[in-house]
């Protein structure tokens, strides 16, 4: 059922991407009457799940999920219809129109991918507002289980509250700003420090089995005993809070499970904490170090017992206008500094480039529109700003070509622009054959 939700929440924002990216081309090229012969959902390689031709264009979906496209009459692109280009341009063809038209509709496509992403941020804001935890609210610290992280010194239990100069308000101000970032400061009882973080910080994440930065720790909050469990007849009630084993404090799972683990097969006593008042209890630790007693909390129950402070914020209409301009502003700013990361081989965050895989992997795994409007929003920033990079086969390629165009009042001849269309391709299908042979490698050997 996880994989289901997944797939489904992956399908259906890459297909809303591609469709919406592509009216953003076929749109402007009917306007400027520039015929229009293909209108595709995926890559439709010598077969279609399905099409239907409506007027000149035939609209169709392929089989193979790696994209979109348009095919704009008397344009070269990524059919290489050398045939039609080899005829005497016609007036209704894309060669034929003002460079000005052209460069409309290719930029048509990155347009679109921007405005979805604004106005999803803007519609966001007002429909479920912000949700986010107070940093300084957080009951024990942060949880701290990467080996990278705790091999530059940061320990369980330190509040972060810096990174780099910007200050850390709530939990997400560390995920947004620790791309790139050079420091991070904590404050660990009572005292502050900074640690530096290395130049291929984000290549070293990359590249460990453990991803995860500063978590949240896990308090022991009995739901129910199990059946099967050697403490089915100890006197314990759903709520019961553990505070204490054999008297060490023992309140979060990282604090429990070594304690465990060293007392397998043994009774140790329990210190929990029941309303206003503690209990004490002996439990049985079996042999695999469990005690077979299943916890939970949910987020409000946390929130009200101290664990941390939920921060939640409404906007109304107008408001959400300037709040969702603000997101957008942020994630462009922030997809660029990645960019630039990836770029520069001594931060060695190339390692993290995915393919499909991670674009799968960042859906959760229970349907959230929130979070499925939110990722689609990122997704279309993340689209457009790869499409407007200057390599032929790209949007971009286009678009230098044509300011080329404009600028010098010469047009490209059509073989150039036919060989510059080969080594563009080549270019794309290596970096698809990079960010998910990436995918490929992380799954087998992390």
């Amino acid at each position: 059922m996880e994989f289901i939700i997944k797939i489904g929440q992956f399908l259906l924002s890459l297909s809303l991407l591609i469709v919406l990216h592509e009216l953003g081309h076929f749109i402007p090229a009917k306007l400027f009457k520039t015929r229009v012969e293909k209108f595709y959902l995926f890559f439709d390689v010598k077969y279609s799940l399905f099409k239907k031709k409506i007027g000149e264009t035939v609209y169709g979906i392929g089989w193979l999920p790696l994209g979109g496209y348009v095919k704009i009459a008397g344009m070269i692109d990524e059919s290489m219809d050398k045939e039609q280009m080899a005829l005497p341009p016609q007036p209704w063809e894309f060669r034929s129109k003002p460079a000005w038209q052209r460069l409309i509709i290719m930029l048509g496509g990155v347009f679109v991918n921007f405005v979805l992403a604004l106005v999803i941020y803007i519609l966001g804001s007002f429909a479920y507002g912000d949700t986010d935890i107070a940093a300084s609210s957080i009951k024990g610290g942060f949880l701290i289980e990467n080996p990278l992280l705790t091999d530059l010194g940061f320990k369980t239990g330190d509040q972060i509250i810096k990174v780099d100069d910007v200050d850390i308000i709530n939990r997400s101000d560390i995920s947004k700003n620790i791309i790139g970032a050079n420091s991070v400061t904590y404050k660990r009882e009572g005292v502050t420090n900074t640690i530096d973080l290395p130049v291929d910080f984000l290549g070293q994440l990359s590249s460990s089995k453990d991803r995860s930065l500063f978590g949240m720790r896990k308090p022991f909050i009995v739901n129910k005993v199990l059946d099967t469990s050697l403490n089915k007849n100890v006197d314990i009630k759903t709520g019961d809070i553990m505070y204490a084993l054999n008297g060490q404090p023992a309140e979060f799972y990282d604090q429990i499970e070594p304690i465990l683990e060293a007392n397998k097969g043994q009774t140790i006593s329990a210190i929990f904490r029941r309303g206003n008042m503690t209990v004490g209890r002996e439990l049985i630790v079996d042999d695999k170090g469990k005690l077979d007693i299943i916890t939970s909390a949910s987020a409000k129950e946390l929130q009200s017992l101290g664990y941390y402070d939920i921060v939640r914020k409404e906007y109304g209409f107008i408001e959400s206008f300037g709040v969702g301009a603000t997101k957008f502003k942020s994630q462009i700013v922030s997809y660029f500094g990645q960019l630039k990361a990836i770029f520069n081989p001594s931060t060695g965050a190339y390692k993290g480039v995915g393919g499909f895989k991670a674009i799968y992997d960042v859906f959760p795994s229970t349907w959230s529109w929130p979070d499925f409007w939110g990722l689609t929003a990122f997704l279309s920033i993340m689209l457009g700003v790869l499409n407007l990079l200057p390599i032929p086969a790209l949007d971009g390629g286009h678009v230098m070509f044509l300011l080329y165009e404009m600028i010098s009042g010469r047009k490209p001849s059509e073989k150039f622009l036919e060989k510059a269309q080969l080594v563009g391709f080549f270019i794309l299908i290596a970096l698809v054959l990079f960010a998910n042979g990436n995918d490929i490698f992380k799954a087998i050997f992390n």
